[in-house]
């Protein structure tokens, strides 16, 4: 069995979780799958879990209590509505740290950091009129949980 390589895959260490981590994202997400899964020992103990999620790869690694998730890596959730982002956001955030969710960032019950944000948040923080990106990043600051889509549009309109 050949499976094509991808030059990027991130790699989530996870301290004897890997496949109920894999299986829980593959759940949330619409597009996702477990893709293969390397089991070592007499035991057959899960190694690693390669799973995809909406066309990303990604690997899970057991590799014990070694090392911890932290907010330095994050992954981001481009929503085009707030229903989506609603959604995202209770399935991920269900179980994790609710004192790290701030911004539009959440912690699930693995410590895996994610952003839900807008799709289009990256053209209005981005936009060549300064006082719209300044608006919407105060929107941003001024948001102690989740992100208000409609409040980051009226910021950016200016109304």
């Amino acid at each position: 069995m050949t499976t094509t390589i991808r030059k990027i895959t991130p790699n989530l260490w996870f301290d004897g979780q890997a496949e109920e981590a894999a299986n829980h994202y593959i759940s949330i997400f619409k597009n996702g799958s477990i893709e293969r899964i390397a089991r070592v020992g007499e035991d057959r103990d899960v190694l690693t879990v390669e799973f995809e999620l909406e066309g990303q790869r990604f690997v899970a690694l057991n590799g014990g209590p070694h090392f911890r998730f932290n907010e330095a890596i994050s992954f981001i959730v481009h929503c085009d509505t707030q229903e989506e982002a609603d959604y995202y956001w209770d399935r991920l955030s269900e179980g994790g740290d609710e004192k790290a969710q701030v911004c539009g960032w959440l912690k699930d019950k693995f410590g895996v950091s994610w952003q839900i944000v807008p799709s289009d948040l990256t053209d209005m923080v981005t936009d060549s009129d300064p006082a719209k990106a300044e608006r919407v990043m105060k929107a941003i600051r001024a948001t102690a949980k989740k992100l208000d889509f409609a409040a980051l549009r009226r910021a950016y309109a200016g109304e």
